[in-house]
């Protein structure tokens, strides 16, 4: 029973907050790259400050660690969070996708051993989807978990494993029976990262930095408590997880923590400070560029929120969450291409500052790919959301042992 007005935990966070919390200007230590050990060691420890000082886990339910308030007590302490370090890199895909796939559809074991520990900053849970030769049909997966006596040995790979390294658990979807379509043979598994027969590589992207991962699965063995849902039934947990994830994308999730995704350094441009570095502060024709882009960014963070709520109260699908993540990407690359006309050759040749404005445009698409597609997005949002006839698909309804495809790629190299 919530006893503590919104107000008075605003007041409670902020006075907690000041007192226990790096600032970002002060005291805040030099900002760690992703893809290092130390980042993500850092990010827990801030996660166990907040659990501590009982900030942690604001929408998630009590009984698995949380507070279970509701969406206002978030949005109140995002506010209340501004300015101060925070484990951002934990909300996506830990908190936001994995721990509130398992809320929806983990058993009460699942829920209670590892929302509550990544709560605690003791677990980072991942997503092991993607594989070598799936492209973007993920219920096309050939990684393969076979029945033997009392357990699931799983064989296979998956690639483009975002921030793997770091993860203690991956939600893993394998094939568990072959003999029917592709949607109804899969089984959804909860992976112990270091577990006998994983080996992983880390995959370094043409900037350097190594976010992503490939893994390979040689006769791991898992127990029934690592199946996530029912067998066979992988699909319908997939789908509350990709549900998740386009909504994290579009900035609507209520199990991050700290300033959303559309606020954070890696997806936002400082407008004002680029007019300023630009010299063009006084230019209103870059001023009417970068106002139309922070325009279209507020517009994207209401919709993000008029969907949040849709979906709550039932008057919008799940899969609605499909319009915040296809908004989000057509905000993100307005703010990446209008960072760039104002930028001009600065971007190319100019110091740090400018220079990352054009590595920024280096990566624009990412945005556009991250959550699946934004051409799949449009694709939920015509086909699930507006009831627009489904595309043809050659393998709808056919068992998957007689539908042609492609051998299993990625072998260790």
């Amino acid at each position: 029973m919530v006893t503590e007005s919104v107000a008075e935990f605003d007041s409670r966070a902020r006075s907690w907050l000041a007192e226990n919390m790096p600032t970002v200007e002060m005291d805040n230590p030099p900002a760690l790259a992703r893809d290092t050990d130390a980042a993500w060691q850092r990010a827990r420890e801030l996660q166990r400050r907040l659990h501590d000082g009982g900030l942690a886990g604001i929408c998630f339910p009590r009984e698995y660690g949380g507070l279970g308030l509701g969406y206002e007590y978030k949005k109140a302490f995002d506010a209340a969070c501004v300015g101060y370090e925070m484990p951002v890199m934990l909300n996506i895909p830990c908190f936001a996708i994995c721990c509130a796939t398992l809320l929806d559809v983990g058993s009460e074991e699942q829920k209670r051993q590892h929302i509550s520990a990544a709560l605690r900053g003791d677990e980072v849970l991942v997503q092991l989807l993607s594989e070598p030769s799936g492209g973007s049909d993920l219920a096309g997966v050939i990684t393969r978990a076979e029945r033997r006596g009392d357990r699931w040995v799983l064989n296979g790979a998956k690639t483009w494993s975002t921030f793997a390294f770091a993860a203690d658990y991956g939600l893993c979807l394998a094939r568990t029976d072959w003999n029917v379509p592709k949607h109804e043979g899969l089984t959804m598994f909860l992976v112990p990262i270091h577990s006998p027969g994983v080996t992983m590589n880390r995959i370094k992207q043409v900037d350097g930095t190594i976010d992503f991962c490939e893994e390979f699965f040689d006769d791991v063995e898992l127990g029934d408590d690592a199946v996530v849902g029912e067998p066979g039934k992988g699909w319908e947990v997939a789908s509350r997880q990709l549900y998740h994830e386009r909504r994290t994308m579009g900035d609507g999730s209520e199990f991050t923590v700290g300033a959303g995704l559309e606020a954070s350094q890696d997806l936002s441009v400082d407008f004002f400070r680029l007019l300023e570095m630009t010299d063009q502060a006084d230019d209103e024709s870059a001023r009417r560029l970068a106002g139309r882009a922070l325009a279209h960014r507020v517009v994207n963070q209401q919709l993000s929120e008029h969907v949040f709520h849709s979906v709550a109260d039932g008057s919008l699908p799940l899969t609605a969450g499909a319009i915040a993540r296809a908004s989000l990407a057509d905000s993100h690359n307005l703010d990446t291409d209008t960072a760039l006309a104002i930028a001009s050759t600065s971007s190319v040749v100019g110091d740090d500052e400018g220079l990352e404005i054009g590595v920024r445009y280096l990566g624009r698409q990412i945005i556009n790919i991250g959550g699946g597609t934004t051409e799949m997005a449009r694709n939920v949002i015509a086909e699930r959301v507006l009831n627009f006839p489904r595309e043809y698909a050659a393998d709808r309804g056919v068992p998957f042992n007689q539908v042609r495809r492609n051998k299993q790629e990625g072998t260790r190299s």
